[in-house]
């Protein structure tokens, strides 16, 4: 192996250990994903559902 393919291969585990500290750090988990998804979507639902007016391209 020679030097420039070792650097490279150096630079991406330095870069991939990076993504992976960042992800634990700053990272969000799938149920806590989903569970942010589901409570937008259920407050978008509740303000649709209390309208009084015609919607807005509606006349």
């Amino acid at each position: 192996m020679n030097l420039r393919a070792a650097r490279k291969s150096a630079a991406r585990d330095s870069a991939r250990r990076q993504g992976d500290e960042n992800a634990a750090k700053f990272g969000r988990s799938k149920v806590q994903k989903l569970a942010e998804q589901d409570a937008a979507a259920r407050a978008a639902r509740h303000l649709d559902q209390h309208r009084k007016g015609p919607e807005q391209g509606d006349e």
